[in-house]
């Protein structure tokens, strides 16, 4: 890794996001002034958990370049105290909040999004990486145009199942409400725990609230390993196709060999003949009776309540195990704090 002083090459300017171990700042190349974003890890913080900031960067090496709709790598430097990641900023903002500020939204945008998603871990997933934090706050857009791409961002999470060292994964890690059920029974698991979360993603994109939301986190948990959920209320889903629901239930399958993959994903009814998010190619005209923004944006004063609760979930996993007869210390081993995501703020 680079020991070049980041201050040479960089301006750092304001924090995008902080997490446990890094800060996420802005910074601006010194001699071209163009944006970038900066994912500082304090080494001391980081003590016995270095190779964590090399897994993501060997992995952002990997797949930079080669999709449209991944974050990009441009460069990583290392000083006494710090480890810098440079890698390319998203202007646009999340994609949930973007959705809310349409004026309308049809399952026709929802199915752009999905396979938008589907064709970028299709291609992880073909080079053999399971992203394992695929969720909302990780989708995010390139710039403020209309026909921004959509990036999935954050890879700290991420690994390569070729590598001897991840033959079988089974380290509870990620965002709870996102997770599969064999993730967190810890019994093994590889690329299908990322078509769960895509799943996961598209109920919560037709809806604005996510499948196995419940009273309590125990519930929740109880729910998502049951693979129990509906399409209710009824009222939510009048207007999105029965084609929309069979594809959910295709990503939601409980045994993880009967889900899509992605590339099956991609040729799936729902997603077939629709163009990828930023393609030039317009969306099929949808009639205004079938917009889904109300009910979305109805939904969407509790979601950030949702999301926030489900991180919770990690705590409640112990709890699960004292009652399943497992052995609640060996549950919470994830490489970060789970009710303390690293920050995407890219």
């Amino acid at each position: 890794m680079s020991s070049i002083p980041l201050l040479s090459e960089y301006k750092v300017g304001k924090v995008l996001g902080e997490g446990t171990y890094a800060k996420v700042k802005e910074a601006f190349h010194i001699h071209t002034g163009e944006p970038f974003a900066c994912k500082i890890f304090n080494k001391k913080l980081m003590a016995g958990r270095e190779h964590m900031v090399l897994n993501e960067i060997n992995i952002l090496k990997t797949v930079s370049q080669g999709h449209p709709n991944l974050i990009g790598l441009v460069d990583y430097f290392e000083s006494a105290n710090n480890l810098y990641v440079i890698m390319e900023i998203a202007k646009g903002g999340e994609l949930f909040y973007r959705i809310c500020n349409k004026g309308h939204y049809y399952e026709h945008d929802a199915a752009q999004i999905v396979r938008t998603i589907c064709d970028a871990v299709a291609y992880l997933h073909d080079k053999g990486i399971v992203h394992r934090d695929l969720k909302p706050e990780n989708l995010l857009f390139r710039t403020e145009d209309e026909d921004s791409d959509l990036l999935i961002a954050d890879f700290g999470l991420a690994r390569c199942l070729e590598s001897d060292s991840y033959p079988l994964l089974t380290t509870m890690c990620g965002t709870p409400g996102f997770m599969s059920p064999e993730l967190l029974e810890r019994r093994g698991y590889s690329k299908p725990v990322d078509m769960w979360a895509i799943g996961v993603i598209t109920y919560f994109l037709l809806s604005g609230y996510t499948p196995f939301d419940r009273n309590t986190t125990v519930e929740e948990i109880q729910a998502i390993i049951n693979a129990d959920y509906a399409f209710e209320p009824a009222e939510y889903w009048t207007h999105v196709s029965e084609t929309a629901k069979n594809f959910v239930r295709g990503c939601l399958k409980l045994r993880p060999e009967e889900r899509l993959t992605a590339r099956e994903a991609l040729a799936h009814p729902w997603l077939a003949n629709v163009p990828l998010k930023g393609s030039q190619q317009n969306l099929v005209a949808a009639n205004s009776a079938n917009n889904l923004l109300p009910n979305i944006r109805e939904n969407s004063r509790s979601a950030t309540d949702k999301l926030r609760k489900a991180v919770r979930t990690m705590q409640a996993a112990s709890h699960f195990a004292k009652l399943s007869g497992q052995d609640p210390t060996a549950l919470p081993q994830v490489p970060m704090p789970v009710d303390e995501p690293m920050p995407s703020g890219l």
